[in-house]
């Protein structure tokens, strides 16, 4: 498997969690934090559900059985395995 950022698949696109990064500043981190407390863990399976326009953000992701809209420097910080 390889893995690719979460801000980078298509819509349709199914993939498993591989890790939240690492963030450099307190605010990145922070943020980060936040990805893990909601649910973006190791091996939870995730889709991209759609991606606005224009600009395709925000991005649509399903996790479980809940739907978030995710900026795509926020769904930079999370990396998956495609499925």
């Amino acid at each position: 498997m390889t893995a690719v950022l979460l801000s980078s698949l298509r819509p349709g696109t199914r993939a498993t969690v591989a890790q939240v990064l690492p963030a450099g500043d307190s605010h990145d981190r922070e943020l980060a934090l936040r990805l893990i407390e909601i649910g973006f863990l190791p091996g939870e399976p995730v889709r991209v559900v759609a991606r606005g326009q224009p600009g395709d953000e925000p991005i649509a992701v399903r996790l479980g059985h809940t739907t978030f809209a995710l900026r795509r420097f926020e769904a930079a910080l999370v990396t998956v395995d495609e499925a």
